[in-house]
């Protein structure tokens, strides 16, 4: 081969490299699950990580992939299904969470019999892996200083849901700006959603997810949760954003009567 017909064979394999090098770059350009948006269209608090999970800068021990979607199982309920009896509403609410629902089992080892049962465990937090066995050692007023989680949250996390794990933490603190409860300090996340029963029956109640946003409501039947804890669950919130929603729900149904 003379030497101009082996240059010009060189340079179309340069082209052709430099071609292939281009597209596989930007086919690896991760993406966010909803909408399509690729990181040049995130929001400016979060950025990518090394296993390409979402980071918020803002709160990073939040498993964003795993709050996205879990706020996702939440929106596929209907209200309908969000007011059956109780337990069967409950056991959904522990699914839309990613939460193994295991009443059986001791504290410590997973056991959620205790999740959305009472006024204050009706966080859903959804946390990156290396936070999950993050203590309180005082920093969430009301709390236990030693409250180890992570070895419950690891056996009663349901994996399907993406990177990190799901608990369903205290709310005591969330009515501060900026909130202070143990998902947004000990596990320094931001939450997935939280219960919150409306007044002034306590009959109905609204998940809002970590802005105050409604994400879905329902009117439970059954064995509710005592008067005490619903009433004491929205005067843990009241005056926050975190009531807003709750608000509005018990005046629509006012008017509704």
């Amino acid at each position: 081969m003379d030497t101009r017909r082996l240059e010009k064979v060189r340079g179309l394999s340069l082209l052709l490299t430099s071609a292939f090098v281009a597209h596989s770059a930007k086919a690896c350009i991760p993406t966010i699950a909803e909408g399509g948006k690729n990181t040049r269209e995130m929001e400016s608090t979060s950025q990518i990580n090394s296993s390409n999970d979402l980071i918020d800068s803002l709160y990073p021990g939040t498993a964003v992939t795993r709050l996205q979607n879990v706020q996702k199982r939440v929106k596929s309920l209907t209200p309908e299904q969000l007011s059956q009896d109780w337990e069967t509403v409950r056991r959904s609410i522990l699914w839309a969470g990613g939460l193994r629902d295991l009443p059986n089992v001791r504290p410590g080892k997973g056991y959620t019999g205790h999740s959305f049962n009472d006024f204050n465990h009706c966080d859903l937090t959804t946390m990156r892996g290396d936070e999950a066995d993050n203590n309180n050692e005082g920093r969430v007023s009301g709390i236990a200083y030693n409250n180890r989680l992570g070895e419950g949250i690891r056996i009663a996390s349901i994996e399907e849901l993406g990177p990190g794990g799901s608990w369903s933490t205290c709310m005591i603190g969330c009515n501060k700006e900026p909130p202070q409860d143990v998902a947004h300090i000990q596990f320094k996340s931001r939450i997935a959603f939280k219960l919150v029963w409306t007044p002034p029956t306590f009959n109905t109640f609204v998940l809002v997810d970590d802005s105050g946003s409604l994400l879905n409501w329902g009117t439970p039947t059954g064995t509710l949760p005592h008067f005490s804890e619903r009433r004491r669950n929205f005067e843990t919130v009241a005056g926050s954003k975190y009531a807003v929603e709750a608000e509005r729900k018990a005046a629509e149904m006012q008017r509704q009567q």
